[in-house]
């Protein structure tokens, strides 16, 4: 029975059947510039936050100018020019390309070369000239290596996943400290409307005292008092709005708006706190649980120590015999060799088993630094859990304190601006003393920055609790303002 050997015709469609194959599967783009498919789909349609349903494309550079700044906003310019956010960007691409590096090693070599000799020679009886062109090509591929060509693969993936987990933990890490000093603005920006209102009421406190005065039924050690109560609640208010300014800059240079920092930046905040945010979806053992699942720095931890173990087989394997099959076609001669006969073609088709016999122990070191590395690797992650869970524990404590005081902050304020009402009228109609005036407005004054405390103290902890367990996306963002 004979085997009818393919046509060029039929080999060249074969050829384009598998690329037309690929190019679907994998994109008309891509398999140009990534023929192994090494790149993760993130390196090419983007990668999503927890909740959200689109990639942000990012602009070229900053917005030089900004006249108002949402928090969605300023969540997205740090996602697209924070340099740590870039830095792990590029770690994945570089580890996609490691990846592809490793999956090459399991495809066949095909080198080719193309040479010319010229030969002449002259004696007394004449002279000659010989000129020959020869080509030669040459196909390698290591058939068998005991497993080490796809330990070193799933290494490489294992490194990606680390790679990919570490730029989900930098961004968590930078979603956290933007909306940090976001809320921190928005902190300073109540404190300083806070001293505005205290500022105000100190102003007709000392009206009232005038008045009083004039009247004589007040003294003129009360409008003393006034007015130094007034003084004091002016450098509270500069005071205040200057940490507000502070605020504003500290975040124009985390957002990359270095422009903006010089005499303060030209953007207000649009996004409002709510005064009064839910509580805790989820118990202590419910976060830890998600923690172990999702939280990007145990993930990386956990990616790297099973590359480690993947290194520890590839050690192994380069000590093991390999099995290399080589293909070579030469045409008018071999290299290095005297030029053959005009049109002559020679084939030669090789087996080639190497087997290492001696290597100055070096081997048996190699594999003793692997396991060392295995041994590293599972202290680290170990040591990363541990850290990660204790700090959610922590952070669940505080936001569950923090929740608690949201109430109490608020009866405190309305009892404190009761009292002071009730007293401002018992002073005009001579009832009541400055003195006991004066106490009420600075009670007053301390209730409206505790629940200002209480407030911001719940918003960081409730947003360091969703960025430790890797959580954080707009979805929550938004649910902790109000439209």
């Amino acid at each position: 029975m004979s085997v009818k050997r393919p046509s060029r015709q039929h080999c060249g469609a074969i050829l384009l059947y598998l690329v037309a194959s690929c190019a679907t599967a994998a994109g008309p783009g891509r398999i140009l510039d990534d023929p192994l498919l090494a790149r993760p789909p993130e390196l090419i349609d983007g990668k999503l936050l927890p909740g959200d349903e689109q990639v942000l494309p990012c602009q070229p550079a900053p917005v030089a100018a900004l006249k108002t700044l949402s928090l969605a906003e300023a969540v997205d310019l740090a996602l697209c020019h924070q340099p740590q956010v870039q830095v792990a960007w590029a770690n994945i691409k570089i580890q996609a390309a490691q990846v592809g590096e490793a999956r090459a090693a399991s495809l066949p070599t095909i080198n080719a070369s193309v040479g010319r000799q010229d030969a002449s020679s002259r004696s007394d009886l004449g002279s000659s000239h010989n000129a020959v062109n020869t080509l030669y090509a040459t196909l390698t591929w290591r058939l068998l290596d005991f497993g080490g060509r796809s330990a070193n693969q799933r290494a490489a993936d294992a490194l990606l996943q680390a790679a990919s987990a570490s730029h989900d933990a930098s961004v968590q890490k930078t979603l956290s400290k933007v909306v940090g000093q976001y809320f921190e603005a928005l902190s300073a920006r109540a404190s300083q409307q806070a001293r505005e209102k205290a500022e105000a009421l100190a102003r007709q406190m000392l009206e009232i005292a005038i008045r009083r005065e004039r009247r004589g039924v007040g003294s003129q050690p009360e409008t003393l008092q006034a007015r130094t109560f007034l003084a004091r609640a002016e450098m509270e208010q500069i005071r205040a709005a200057g940490q507000y300014k502070k605020a504003l800059v500290t975040l124009a240079v985390s957002l990359g708006l270095q422009g903006e920092a010089g005499d303060g930046p030209g953007f207000v905040l649009t996004t409002e706190p709510t005064e009064d945010p839910g509580g805790l979806a989820n118990n202590l053992p419910a976060w830890l649980l998600a923690a172990r699942q999702y939280h990007p720095a145990i993930l990386a931890a956990q990616a790297q120590l099973q590359a480690a173990r993947e290194k520890l087989q590839v050690a192994r394997s380069e000590g093991r015999p390999t099995l290399d099959l080589s293909v070579s076609q030469y045409v008018n001669g071999s290299p290095n060799q005297p030029p053959g006969a005009p049109g002559q073609r020679d084939r030669v088709v090789g087996l080639n088993l190497n087997i290492p016999l001696f290597e100055g122990f070096a081997r048996t070191y190699k594999i003793d630094g692997a396991q060392a590395q295995i041994d590293l690797k599972e202290a680290e992650f170990r040591d990363v859990q541990a850290q990660v869970l204790g700090e959610i524990a922590t952070t669940y404590v505080e936001a569950s304190s923090a929740l608690a005081s949201l109430s109490s902050s608020r009866q405190l304020l309305e009892v404190a601006q009761q009292a002071v009402d009730t007293i401002r009228r018992k002073y005009e109609s001579g009832v009541a003393d400055i003195t006991e005036l004066l106490n009420m407005q600075t009670a007053l004054g301390d209730a409206e920055q505790e629940r200002i405390r209480a407030i911001s103290e719940w918003r960081s902890a409730r947003l360091r609790l969703l960025a430790d367990v890797g959580k954080m996306g707009r979805s929550t963002l938004n649910a902790t303002t109000v439209r």
